[in-house]
């Protein structure tokens, strides 16, 4: 009986050694794999990255981590014009099947999924902030985004008739959707401005837009968008994803 205790307390340390030399092995992983990614993105700021599943160890062995939890707070991508940038907030994205060299100077996700949020006041950036004449003496611009409730974008438009500001602006709900590598707003009805009868064309010049986002982190894509309280959420995808190298 007491050479089986002693074995069984020989084995309970020795099991509590492995999970603090796992621990502390996937601690200093996360912190290269993030370094390594915040120089691959020039990133601003080190990103979170979390290493998930146990034991790490005999993942590190077999050269492929499960489930690699990416977060980045601030990321600012192209847009397809010129120097401008547009920033994407707490991008957060999950990598499944992320092989990787030895010094993690290369690592590559089978696949990817993430969601991020850009928000209104980004987005407005695309809309056509100047007044633009959309009839005879009927001018107009958009001022605003916000949150229409059931996935609907309420955009503000302000106009002047006749050189005469209208006292509010004029609302309208829009549907917002993913084309391409765009995040498009299209209007569900044309907005009435007092009674002058408005081409359709030259409203929809207005209160129609989409913002274009290219350069995403590892190549992942844009899939879904929706409107939210604070901005447009939208979902990413991927596959042979690069964190690094």
């Amino acid at each position: 009986m007491r050479a089986l205790r002693v074995l069984l307390i020989v084995v309970v340390i020795l099991g509590g050694l492995f999970v603090i030399v796992d621990r502390v092995a996937v601690t200093l992983a996360e912190g290269e794999v993030a370094d390594r990614l915040r120089t691959n993105e020039n990133l601003a700021d080190t990103p979170d990255v979390s290493i998930n599943g146990f034991p790490f160890l005999t993942q590190l062995a077999g050269g492929e981590l499960d489930d690699v939890e990416i977060g980045i707070e601030n990321y600012e991508a192209t847009t397809g014009s010129g120097d401008e940038k547009i920033r994407i907030a707490d991008l957060t994205a999950h990598m499944k099947g992320v092989e990787f060299s030895g010094d993690y100077s290369s690592a590559t996700a089978a696949t990817a999924t993430g969601t991020a949020t850009i928000a209104y006041d980004e987005l407005l950036k695309t809309a056509k902030s100047e007044p633009t004449r959309v009839a005879p003496g009927v001018t107009a611009k958009v001022v605003g985004l916000s949150d229409g409730g059931n996935g609907k974008i309420r955009v503000a438009v302000e106009a002047t008739l006749f050189g005469a500001e209208l006292p509010e602006p004029v609302y309208v709900l829009s549907t917002v959707k993913v084309e391409g590598d765009s995040v498009r707003v299209d209007a569900d009805a044309l907005p009435r401005i007092g009674s002058v009868e408005l081409p359709e064309s030259r409203v929809r010049a207005i209160t129609d837009f989409e913002q274009r986002i290219d350069d995403l982190p590892g190549g992942i894509e844009l899939d879904k968008v929706e409107a939210a309280k604070n901005g447009v959420e939208i979902s990413v995808k991927g596959s042979n994803v690069r964190l690094a190298g």
